[in-house]
């Protein structure tokens, strides 16, 4: 079996106020993926089936499973018949860990948070994100306009996420996308993780809000600023307050807006924030 194809092509009926009319439309798929750990299976999450080594990863680091994407000695990806698996190997010292905390997770393409033992663990402490180069305006824009040329499977569905890092050095360095925006967020995790690029450069950008676990999935990858296309949510300002992230919401082609620790943004250029 192979792994399907990230969008599929279906039949549908189009109404418009000047008729009707029939064709296909490019979809994006979801399919169950089961991450696996020694063969025994952690989380299952509905999942766009691309980029599925860098979401192995990310999610493994996001989760604290490993420590850096070294710690995964093997990861096969391989399609069964209910969906696809990501089997991935630890060492003994990890998956002891690992099998201490076990908590399994069925989790949709909305929800980060499913399966969860305690109100504790929905919010866990995060490490703190200190330092992160200073940011103008101009660059914030800059940053957000490379977004959606670089997100072919939007632009063929217009119904996935994005998540994606950009230094004011390399422009757009990593994107992917995903029907889930923490899917998308792990996916660009794992992509930084085993290309050895740090997020403590540059900026994380969203195409999607900002809840808690975004923080939470952005503070553990140590990623200093934030940007994104829509709101917070009022518990991710207060984690992001207290974590020492720059959050930046509603970024549109007209400006944006600054939720916590705004000293990272010169507002010292021609353009200004009220």
């Amino acid at each position: 079996m192979t792994v399907p194809p990230p969008v599929c092509a279906v039949d549908r009926v189009v109404w418009r106020r000047s008729g009707t009319s029939s064709g296909p439309r490019t979809i994006p798929e979801e399919t169950p993926v089961a991450l696996t750990y020694n063969r025994v299976t952690h989380a299952v999450m509905l999942a766009t089936p691309a980029d599925l080594a860098d979401f192995a990863v990310g999610f493994s680091l996001g989760e604290g499973i490993v420590g850096s994407a070294a710690d995964i000695q093997d990861l096969d990806i391989v399609s069964v018949p209910d969906g696809i698996e990501l089997r991935m190997s630890l060492d003994g010292v990890r998956l002891d860990a690992l099998t201490r905390r076990q908590r399994r997770l069925a989790g949709p393409s909305g929800c980060g948070l499913c399966g969860l033992d305690s109100l504790a663990d929905a919010i866990r402490p995060v490490p703190p994100v200190v330092g992160g180069t200073g940011f103008t305006p101009e660059m914030i824009q800059a940053a957000m306009d490379t977004m959606p040329i670089a997100q072919g499977l939007n632009q063929q569905t217009r119904a996935v996420h994005a998540a994606a890092f950009w230094t004011a050095a390399q422009g757009l360095v990593a994107l992917r996308e995903d029907v889930g925006r923490h899917n998308a967020l792990d996916k660009l995790a794992g992509a930084l993780a085993q290309a050895g690029i740090a997020a403590s450069s540059g900026l994380l950008l969203l195409s999607s809000r900002v809840s808690v676990e975004m923080v939470q999935k952005a503070a553990t990858l140590g990623a200093p600023v934030i940007v994104a296309v829509s709101a917070p949510t009022a518990l991710a300002v207060r984690l992001a307050e207290t974590a020492g992230i720059t959050l930046i919401g509603i970024a549109r082609q007209d400006g944006f807006e600054i939720f916590t620790h705004s000293e990272r943004i010169m507002q010292d250029s021609a353009y200004h924030v009220a």
